[in-house]
């Protein structure tokens, strides 16, 4: 995984290049009719109800943008929310408030979505070993904040980029010729270039769970859109010998009956390309 000065650089690029999209060479609609001095107080209005994410992210918009505003926190990151509650409120110069407001909800309103659907699949976990993964199925471009909210949301993150973890799928394996021979390449490069990056191996069967098992060095086996019977006889085969990861359509419906074959995780891109936002608004305090 990516290191934490790595993901705090990720999130400041994410700040000032949406400022830059969104402000450009000024906010002429605030610049227009409200004194440059002029200060207020806005709140963070909740109009639906899940998992709140994105406090501590708004507050470092709003530090990016003015290091004058001051923020009241009223209801901290992964904390359940309903219609009406107030999270912050926010006070200062009105025309840095109303330069902030759009990305702090545009960011908001979709990691409080993620942060949401995934608590619903870590409690339909409660109660087995196997935890929720998210994937490398994002938005362009603001990845860090949606694996940001699935954390929040009690999730886990798998690896962050192609960077920071190999993970050998089908089209891998397939390309290179088999897969003792990509799980052999892998290693001599890895060695070759210093690198000290987990293996995780897709296997499409169990005939391929077989001979990933013939190579050491594997971190973490992914179960690849198997039934419930093989992914149980895949947990058994493997039998604790590296980590299992079950993945492939997963759904609400069915992560449970995946649980509980014993596999050590879930992964599903449904976390972050499969949710609507939650509402949210933030009004000026008269």
């Amino acid at each position: 995984m990516i290191s934490e000065k790595q993901f705090n650089k990720e999130i400041d690029i994410i700040i000032a290049n949406a400022i830059r999209e969104d402000v450009g060479d000024g906010d002429h609609s605030s610049l227009a009719c409200i004194p440059e001095d002029a200060r207020g107080t806005a709140k963070l209005l909740v109009k639906d109800e899940g998992i709140i994410a994105g406090i501590e992210f708004a507050r470092e918009v709003f530090e990016y943008v003015d290091p004058g505003l001051e923020l009241d926190i009223k209801i901290e990151d992964g904390s359940p929310v309903k219609y009406g509650d107030v999270c912050f409120y926010v006070s200062g110069l009105s025309q840095s408030i109303l330069k902030s407001e759009r990305l702090v909800l545009n960011a908001m309103q979709r990691m409080s979505a993620i942060a949401t659907k995934t608590n619903e699949y870590v409690k339909l976990l409660e109660g087995t070993n196997t935890k929720i993964l998210d994937t490398r199925k994002t938005t362009p471009g603001i990845r860090a904040l949606e694996k940001w909210a699935v954390k929040i949301g009690g999730g886990e993150n798998h690896r962050f980029a192609l960077y920071d973890m190999v993970m050998l799928k089908d089209n891998h394996i397939d390309f290179c010729g088999g897969i003792t021979k990509a799980i052999e390449k892998t290693k001599r490069y890895l060695e070759n270039n210093h690198l000290d990056l987990k293996i995780i191996v897709e296997a499409r069967n169990l005939s391929e769970i077989e001979e990933i098992l013939q190579s050491e060095g594997v971190y973490r086996i992914l179960i690849d859109n198997f039934n419930y019977e093989d992914t149980s006889k895949a947990v058994k085969l493997i039998n604790g010998k590296c980590l299992t990861e079950s993945s492939g359509g997963i759904t609400l419906e069915t992560a449970r009956k995946y649980a509980e074959c014993g596999v050590d995780y879930i992964s599903s891109g449904a976390l972050t390309h499969s949710v609507y936002n939650m509402d949210l608004s933030l009004k000026a305090v008269k």
